[in-house]
């Protein structure tokens, strides 16, 4: 064998080991993967192709410069890749590292293929900033170019450590966010550092731990509690995506929904009788299709991938058994950044609407919830996919309109005959309307004339009353809803929109 050979062989291999040997038992001693070895569990055995691994391979210290990068199959599907080597420099970031990164990107702009975020990092490394931080092609361009990939390809972050200031941005630009608890974290500042600036002791969860942004912040979307268990939601979400925008998401081998309860059974008679929505919406969908997005982050509404006949839609449900089903100031930008990601990646949205209407009171009012409940219709009236809502039960006020109402673009509006529609419920109209009047009356003639009023104004918001009105567009039974809304999506799927010609909408934040 040459000699050039076999020094070649053994850098080679210097390199793929990555760092220390003591980093590598810190890791093991946290329950973490070696970062090559989460890639081989994500990535089709014998498909990855690397780029770039000779980075500082001159400094033995920096393998890779603490980062991988390069292109792989997922379940057949190429897929980009950045990872992060926490066993060097902590994962940092240096001047190769930065630039591996935006090589990357820009070869996923140009190949049009998925990119996955594989974070674990100390962030930019302080000691090469001049190097990493404010040049052209230093960190800042690896967001830049998230925003411009930004609907034009999908990307995912997986969070297996720490993603630290500016570092913390790589998720927030992400269309998925996986985090594992007890394991991940984000955050701009450290709890070191926030003592140190501003006094404030906090632990490093209520800080940016995994648990506090998938239920808080709603930086996370998906919680779980292991490395296998986060690359197994990393696939299952590609499966439903699109390679980009230019494709449609791939079809699946048609399921029946879960064997349960009708939709009639499920659906009290009383419209103010809580419910569970999940299990009205497991006998709309495929058995096992179902993908959560932000399940634990205002769950009064809920939001999640599925297919239905094997086809991919996106769901927004109002959830009667969380606060009504009230959307609160969380609840739009939920929905928003949803309505957007199935929007940029052509799926379909269904809207399954049980809902009150938006929360009032001055906390709420100081909190700005006409300007977060903006975007959720802002979102809506962008939308060009199909869109079906259906009117489960309830459906008041503003809540309406967030939940695809007539006047929203919707392509049908359907209701189930448990369904009524009105500016408020009746108990609240008759209070608003006649509470001068109930006032007046003597005590024992307020019962009867509240509930004739309640009576009339029932009767002049009756379901078959507002479809003979064309104001919705059927009223459907309850057996017939899966049926109904596959068939519809089937025709809707050649759906033009045309919007008026500007430069961007000024839209609310």
């Amino acid at each position: 064998m040459r000699d050039d050979f076999q020094v070649f062989q053994e850098q080679k291999q210097r390199i793929l080991k990555g760092g220390k040997t003591i980093r590598h038992k810190a890791n093991e001693a946290q329950g973490k993967l070696f970062v090559r070895n989460r890639l081989r569990k994500l990535f089709d055995e014998g498909t990855i192709i690397e780029d770039n691994i000779f980075a500082e391979a001159l400094d033995p210290s920096l393998p890779c410069d603490a980062t991988i990068t390069g292109i792989g199959k997922i379940d057949g599907k190429p897929v980009c890749f950045i990872a992060a080597d926490s066993t060097v420099k902590a994962g940092s970031w240096g001047a190769k590292s930065v630039e591996k990164n935006i090589r990357l990107q820009e070869k996923a702009m140009a190949l049009k293929y998925p990119i996955v975020y594989l974070i674990d990092s100390a962030g930019g490394r302080i000691t090469d900033q001049l190097e990493v931080f404010p040049g052209r092609r230093h960190g800042g361009r690896i967001f830049y170019n998230q925003i411009q990939l930004s609907g034009v390809v999908p990307q995912i972050t997986i969070l297996f450590g720490p993603s630290p200031a500016g570092a913390a941005y790589v998720p927030a630009f992400s269309d998925l966010v996986i985090m594992i608890e007890g394991q991940s974290s984000a955050y701009l500042g450290s709890p070191r550092m926030v003592e140190m600036a501003i006094g404030e002791k906090v632990s490093m969860e209520d800080m940016g731990g995994a648990v506090m942004h998938c239920a808080k912040s709603g930086l996370g979307d998906v919680l779980v509690q292991s490395e296998q268990e986060a690359i197994e939601a990393c696939k299952a979400y590609l499966q439903l995506m699109p390679t980009n925008w230019e494709e449609k998401p791939p079809t699946a081998e048609v399921k029946p929904p879960i064997k349960g309860r009708s939709i009639e059974e499920i659906i009290p008679l009383s419209q103010n009788t809580p419910f569970d929505m999940y299990e009205l919406i497991d006998q709309l969908i495929d058995e096992g299709s179902w993908f959560e997005y932000k399940k634990l982050f205002a769950k009064e509404l809920i939001t999640g991938f599925a297919r239905m006949k094997g086809s991919v839609v996106g769901i927004i449900a109002n959830q009667p058994k969380v606060k009504g089903g009230t959307l609160f100031i969380d609840s739009p930008d939920k929905a928003a950044r949803f309505i957007m990601i199935c929007n940029a990646y052509n799926i379909p949205l269904l809207y399954v609407a049980d809902v009150p209407g938006y929360m009032i009171g001055s906390k709420v009012e100081q909190g700005g919830i006409i300007r977060h409940g903006a975007k959720m219709i802002s979102a809506l009236s962008e939308a060009t996919v199909p869109i079906i809502s259906l009117i489960a039960r309830k459906c008041y006020g503003a809540g309406l309109y967030a939940m695809a109402g007539p006047a929203f673009g919707a392509d049908v509006v359907l209701a189930l005959p448990s369904a009524q529609i009105a500016i408020m419920g009746p108990e609240a109209a008759v209070n608003a309307v006649y509470a001068g009047k109930i006032a007046e009356l003597p005590e024992e003639e307020r019962t009867d004339f509240i509930s004739q009023k309640r009576q009339q104004y029932s009767e002049n918001i009756d379901i078959y009353k507002l479809a003979s009105q064309m104001i919705i567009d059927d009223v459907i039974g309850f057996d017939e809803v899966r049926e109904q809304v596959t068939a519809r999506f089937a025709y809707y799927e050649t759906k033009q929109t045309y919007t008026l010609p500007k430069r961007n909408a000024v839209k609310p934040v």
